[in-house]
Protein backbone atom coordinates (compact mmCIF):
# COMPACT_ATOMS: atom_id res chain seq x y z
CA UNK A 1 0.00 0.00 0.00
CA UNK A 2 1.37 3.23 -0.86
CA UNK A 3 0.22 6.57 0.94
CA UNK A 4 -0.16 9.80 -1.69
CA UNK A 5 -0.26 13.63 -0.17
CA UNK A 6 0.28 15.25 -2.96
CA UNK A 7 -2.32 15.96 -5.93
CA UNK A 8 0.27 15.65 -8.51
CA UNK A 9 1.67 12.52 -7.51
CA UNK A 10 -1.52 11.13 -7.31
CA UNK A 11 -2.26 12.13 -10.95
CA UNK A 12 0.91 10.38 -11.92
CA UNK A 13 -0.08 7.61 -10.53
CA UNK A 14 -3.00 7.22 -11.67
CA UNK A 15 -2.23 8.30 -15.20
CA UNK A 16 0.46 5.35 -14.94
CA UNK A 17 -1.90 2.79 -14.10
CA UNK A 18 -3.60 3.58 -16.97
CA UNK A 19 -1.21 3.63 -19.75
CA UNK A 20 -0.32 0.59 -18.74
CA UNK A 21 -3.34 -1.37 -18.92
CA UNK A 22 -6.45 0.84 -20.49
CA UNK A 23 -9.09 -1.38 -19.26
CA UNK A 24 -7.69 -1.34 -15.48
CA UNK A 25 -10.75 -0.64 -13.28
CA UNK A 26 -10.08 1.76 -10.15
CA UNK A 27 -12.59 1.76 -7.68
CA UNK A 28 -12.23 4.28 -4.85
CA UNK A 29 -13.80 5.02 -1.40
CA UNK A 30 -13.53 9.02 -0.29
CA UNK A 31 -13.60 8.77 3.55
CA UNK A 32 -12.55 11.99 6.07
CA UNK A 33 -10.84 8.82 8.09
CA UNK A 34 -10.99 7.74 11.61
CA UNK A 35 -12.49 4.73 9.97
CA UNK A 36 -14.06 2.00 11.23
CA UNK A 37 -15.72 -1.38 10.18
CA UNK A 38 -18.70 0.49 7.76
CA UNK A 39 -15.71 2.00 5.95
CA UNK A 40 -13.64 -1.42 5.56
CA UNK A 41 -16.62 -2.74 4.16
CA UNK A 42 -16.69 -0.23 1.19
CA UNK A 43 -12.86 -1.09 0.70
CA UNK A 44 -13.56 -4.45 0.73
CA UNK A 45 -16.26 -4.04 -2.08
CA UNK A 46 -14.32 -1.88 -4.41
CA UNK A 47 -11.35 -4.47 -3.85
CA UNK A 48 -13.94 -7.05 -5.17
CA UNK A 49 -14.74 -5.13 -8.12
CA UNK A 50 -12.18 -3.16 -9.34
CA UNK A 51 -8.80 -4.08 -9.57
CA UNK A 52 -7.15 -1.20 -7.71
CA UNK A 53 -8.80 0.42 -4.85
CA UNK A 54 -7.60 3.83 -3.65
CA UNK A 55 -9.13 5.41 -0.76
CA UNK A 56 -8.82 9.16 0.16
CA UNK A 57 -8.73 10.43 4.00
CA UNK A 58 -9.56 14.42 3.77
CA UNK A 59 -11.23 16.39 6.51
CA UNK A 60 -13.45 18.68 3.95
CA UNK A 61 -13.45 21.68 5.84
CA UNK A 62 -16.16 23.53 3.53
CA UNK A 63 -18.86 20.71 4.69
CA UNK A 64 -18.47 22.41 8.48
CA UNK A 65 -20.78 24.94 9.67
CA UNK A 66 -19.17 27.35 11.89
CA UNK A 67 -20.39 25.56 14.91
CA UNK A 68 -20.01 21.79 14.06
CA UNK A 69 -17.08 19.64 14.89
CA UNK A 70 -14.21 20.44 12.03
CA UNK A 71 -11.73 21.35 14.68
CA UNK A 72 -11.76 18.12 17.06
CA UNK A 73 -13.44 15.49 14.62
CA UNK A 74 -11.79 12.78 15.41
CA UNK A 75 -8.31 11.93 13.37
CA UNK A 76 -6.06 8.73 13.77
CA UNK A 77 -3.99 8.27 10.76
CA UNK A 78 -2.09 5.76 12.07
CA UNK A 79 -5.35 3.32 12.48
CA UNK A 80 -6.19 4.18 9.66
CA UNK A 81 -3.65 3.43 7.35
CA UNK A 82 -3.42 -0.12 9.87
CA UNK A 83 -7.22 -0.31 8.73
CA UNK A 84 -7.01 -0.07 5.04
CA UNK A 85 -3.75 -1.97 4.50
CA UNK A 86 -5.69 -4.70 5.44
CA UNK A 87 -8.71 -4.42 3.62
CA UNK A 88 -6.88 -4.27 0.50
CA UNK A 89 -6.33 -0.75 -0.36
CA UNK A 90 -3.76 0.19 -2.74
CA UNK A 91 -3.43 3.58 -2.54
CA UNK A 92 -4.30 5.94 -0.09
CA UNK A 93 -4.60 9.72 -0.72
CA UNK A 94 -3.95 11.91 2.25
CA UNK A 95 -3.56 16.05 1.29
CA UNK A 96 -3.44 18.45 3.58
CA UNK A 97 -6.26 21.61 3.32
CA UNK A 98 -3.76 23.70 1.96
CA UNK A 99 -3.17 20.66 -0.93
CA UNK A 100 -6.82 20.47 -1.42
CA UNK A 101 -7.47 24.43 -0.97
CA UNK A 102 -4.55 26.17 -1.84
CA UNK A 103 -6.57 30.08 -1.88
CA UNK A 104 -9.94 30.19 -1.02
CA UNK A 105 -12.53 28.27 -3.79
CA UNK A 106 -14.21 30.91 -6.13
CA UNK A 107 -16.00 27.95 -7.87
CA UNK A 108 -19.44 26.71 -5.98
CA UNK A 109 -21.72 23.50 -6.49
CA UNK A 110 -24.96 23.92 -5.82
CA UNK A 111 -27.23 20.72 -6.14
CA UNK A 112 -30.92 21.07 -5.82
CA UNK A 113 -34.28 19.34 -4.86
CA UNK A 114 -32.36 16.47 -3.19
CA UNK A 115 -30.24 18.89 -0.60
CA UNK A 116 -33.28 21.02 0.90
CA UNK A 117 -34.49 18.40 3.49
CA UNK A 118 -32.78 16.66 5.91
CA UNK A 119 -29.58 17.28 6.85
CA UNK A 120 -29.75 19.83 4.27
CA UNK A 121 -32.06 21.67 6.33
CA UNK A 122 -30.10 21.27 9.40
CA UNK A 123 -26.77 21.93 7.96
CA UNK A 124 -26.85 25.08 5.36
CA UNK A 125 -23.80 25.11 2.90
CA UNK A 126 -23.37 21.26 4.17
CA UNK A 127 -24.01 19.73 0.53
CA UNK A 128 -22.30 22.88 -1.25
CA UNK A 129 -18.79 21.52 0.48
CA UNK A 130 -19.90 17.89 -0.37
CA UNK A 131 -20.24 18.62 -4.09
CA UNK A 132 -17.32 20.72 -4.34
CA UNK A 133 -14.52 17.89 -2.87
CA UNK A 134 -16.27 14.84 -4.36
CA UNK A 135 -15.73 16.57 -8.07
CA UNK A 136 -12.16 17.67 -6.77
CA UNK A 137 -11.46 14.00 -5.69
CA UNK A 138 -13.51 12.67 -8.91
CA UNK A 139 -11.21 14.82 -11.16
CA UNK A 140 -7.78 13.55 -9.33
CA UNK A 141 -8.61 10.30 -9.07
CA UNK A 142 -10.58 9.61 -11.87
CA UNK A 143 -12.59 6.75 -10.69
CA UNK A 144 -14.44 3.84 -12.74
CA UNK A 145 -16.25 3.12 -9.31
CA UNK A 146 -16.93 5.38 -5.90
CA UNK A 147 -18.16 3.36 -2.96
CA UNK A 148 -20.58 5.21 -0.54
CA UNK A 149 -22.33 3.89 2.77
CA UNK A 150 -26.02 4.33 2.69
CA UNK A 151 -25.80 5.76 6.66
CA UNK A 152 -25.69 8.58 5.00
CA UNK A 153 -28.29 7.83 2.17
CA UNK A 154 -29.08 11.71 1.12
CA UNK A 155 -25.32 12.13 0.48
CA UNK A 156 -25.84 9.11 -2.01
CA UNK A 157 -28.47 10.55 -3.61
CA UNK A 158 -26.88 14.16 -4.15
CA UNK A 159 -23.66 12.38 -5.40
CA UNK A 160 -25.88 10.36 -7.53
CA UNK A 161 -27.61 13.35 -9.19
CA UNK A 162 -24.27 15.41 -9.15
CA UNK A 163 -22.75 12.37 -11.67
CA UNK A 164 -25.50 12.38 -13.70
CA UNK A 165 -26.11 16.17 -14.54
CA UNK A 166 -22.60 16.71 -15.14
CA UNK A 167 -22.26 13.11 -16.84
CA UNK A 168 -19.33 11.95 -14.91
CA UNK A 169 -17.52 8.68 -16.10
CA UNK A 170 -18.35 7.45 -12.10
CA UNK A 171 -20.61 4.38 -11.51
CA UNK A 172 -21.81 5.46 -7.81
CA UNK A 173 -22.23 2.07 -5.62
CA UNK A 174 -23.93 2.03 -2.46
CA UNK A 175 -23.28 -0.13 0.01
CA UNK A 176 -25.44 -1.19 3.62
CA UNK A 177 -24.80 0.21 6.77
CA UNK A 178 -22.98 -1.66 8.87
CA UNK A 179 -23.63 -1.49 12.15
CA UNK A 180 -22.08 -2.44 15.97
CA UNK A 181 -23.84 -5.72 17.46
CA UNK A 182 -26.05 -4.16 19.64
CA UNK A 183 -27.57 -1.89 16.78
CA UNK A 184 -25.95 1.48 16.95
CA UNK A 185 -24.74 2.42 13.12
CA UNK A 186 -21.01 2.79 12.96
CA UNK A 187 -20.06 6.27 12.72
CA UNK A 188 -16.78 8.14 13.78
CA UNK A 189 -18.65 10.01 15.77
CA UNK A 190 -19.54 7.34 18.18
CA UNK A 191 -16.61 8.04 20.02
CA UNK A 192 -17.64 11.09 21.69
CA UNK A 193 -20.65 8.80 22.59
CA UNK A 194 -20.83 8.77 26.62
CA UNK A 195 -22.15 5.39 28.05
CA UNK A 196 -25.84 6.56 28.98
CA UNK A 197 -25.79 8.51 25.83
CA UNK A 198 -24.48 5.33 23.74
CA UNK A 199 -27.14 3.34 25.44
CA UNK A 200 -30.28 5.69 24.63
CA UNK A 201 -28.82 6.48 21.37
CA UNK A 202 -30.16 2.49 20.25
CA UNK A 203 -33.55 3.67 20.40
CA UNK A 204 -32.57 5.49 16.86
CA UNK A 205 -32.18 1.72 15.24
CA UNK A 206 -34.40 -0.50 17.55
CA UNK A 207 -37.50 2.42 16.40
CA UNK A 208 -36.71 1.67 12.29
CA UNK A 209 -36.34 -1.57 12.48
CA UNK A 210 -39.98 -1.35 14.52
CA UNK A 211 -41.67 1.01 11.79
CA UNK A 212 -39.90 -0.94 8.85
CA UNK A 213 -41.70 -4.04 10.35
CA UNK A 214 -45.00 -2.19 10.79
CA UNK A 215 -44.98 -0.78 7.51
CA UNK A 216 -44.35 -4.36 5.34
CA UNK A 217 -46.96 -5.52 7.65
CA UNK A 218 -49.56 -2.92 6.43
CA UNK A 219 -48.48 -3.29 2.92
CA UNK A 220 -46.97 0.46 2.83
CA UNK A 221 -50.74 1.74 3.93
CA UNK A 222 -49.52 4.14 6.41
CA UNK A 223 -50.13 8.11 6.64
CA UNK A 224 -46.91 9.62 7.12
CA UNK A 225 -47.67 11.91 9.68
CA UNK A 226 -49.18 9.58 11.95
CA UNK A 227 -45.77 7.25 11.52
CA UNK A 228 -43.66 10.12 12.55
CA UNK A 229 -45.52 11.03 15.41
CA UNK A 230 -45.16 7.50 16.34
CA UNK A 231 -41.63 7.98 16.03
CA UNK A 232 -41.05 10.90 17.87
CA UNK A 233 -43.03 9.74 20.66
CA UNK A 234 -40.45 6.17 20.87
CA UNK A 235 -37.36 8.61 20.97
CA UNK A 236 -38.51 10.70 23.11
CA UNK A 237 -38.76 8.65 25.53
CA UNK A 238 -34.80 8.81 25.99
CA UNK A 239 -34.15 11.62 27.98
CA UNK A 240 -30.97 12.26 26.31
CA UNK A 241 -32.63 12.81 22.91
CA UNK A 242 -32.50 15.68 21.33
CA UNK A 243 -34.76 15.55 17.96
CA UNK A 244 -33.14 17.49 14.90
CA UNK A 245 -35.43 15.49 12.56
CA UNK A 246 -37.75 12.81 11.78
CA UNK A 247 -38.74 12.81 8.15
CA UNK A 248 -40.38 10.14 5.21
CA UNK A 249 -39.59 10.76 2.18
CA UNK A 250 -39.63 9.24 -1.42
CA UNK A 251 -36.47 7.75 -1.97
CA UNK A 252 -34.22 8.91 -4.12
CA UNK A 253 -36.14 12.25 -4.77
CA UNK A 254 -36.74 12.76 -1.14
CA UNK A 255 -40.01 14.39 -2.18
CA UNK A 256 -42.80 14.37 0.39
CA UNK A 257 -45.32 11.82 0.36
CA UNK A 258 -49.11 11.53 2.46
CA UNK A 259 -49.08 7.51 2.95
CA UNK A 260 -45.97 5.53 2.31
CA UNK A 261 -47.60 3.61 -0.48
CA UNK A 262 -47.62 6.99 -2.57
CA UNK A 263 -43.88 5.86 -3.73
CA UNK A 264 -41.90 3.18 -4.83
CA UNK A 265 -39.09 3.52 -1.94
CA UNK A 266 -38.91 5.62 0.82
CA UNK A 267 -36.56 6.38 3.34
CA UNK A 268 -37.55 7.01 6.91
CA UNK A 269 -34.33 9.32 8.53
CA UNK A 270 -33.91 10.40 11.63
CA UNK A 271 -31.10 13.00 12.90
CA UNK A 272 -30.57 13.07 16.75
CA UNK A 273 -28.52 14.28 19.03
CA UNK A 274 -26.78 12.66 22.06
CA UNK A 275 -25.55 15.43 24.12
CA UNK A 276 -22.74 16.62 21.67
CA UNK A 277 -23.27 14.55 19.06
CA UNK A 278 -25.38 14.54 16.26
CA UNK A 279 -26.48 10.47 14.85
CA UNK A 280 -28.25 9.86 11.75
CA UNK A 281 -29.84 6.93 11.12
CA UNK A 282 -32.06 5.88 8.41
CA UNK A 283 -34.06 2.82 6.97
CA UNK A 284 -34.76 2.38 3.17
CA UNK A 285 -38.03 0.29 2.05
CA UNK A 286 -39.44 -1.11 -1.40
CA UNK A 287 -42.49 -1.13 -1.47
CA UNK A 288 -43.67 -1.33 -5.34
CA UNK A 289 -41.37 -2.90 -7.94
Amino acid sequence: MELIRQIQDMRNVISNLRADKPSIRIGFVPTMGFLHQGHASLLQAARQQCDIVVLSIFVNPLQFGPNEDFERYPRDEARDLALAEAAGTDFVFSPSTAEMYPRPSKTKILISGVTEQLCGASRPGHFDGVGIVVTKLFQIIQPNAAFFGMKDAQQVAVIKQLVTDLNMPVEIVPCAIIREQDGLAMSSRNVYLQSEEREQALVLSRTLKQMERQTIEAGGDLPTAELKQAIRKQIEEMPLADIDYIEILAYPDLEPIERLKDAKQVIIALAVRFGKTRLIDNVIIQLQE
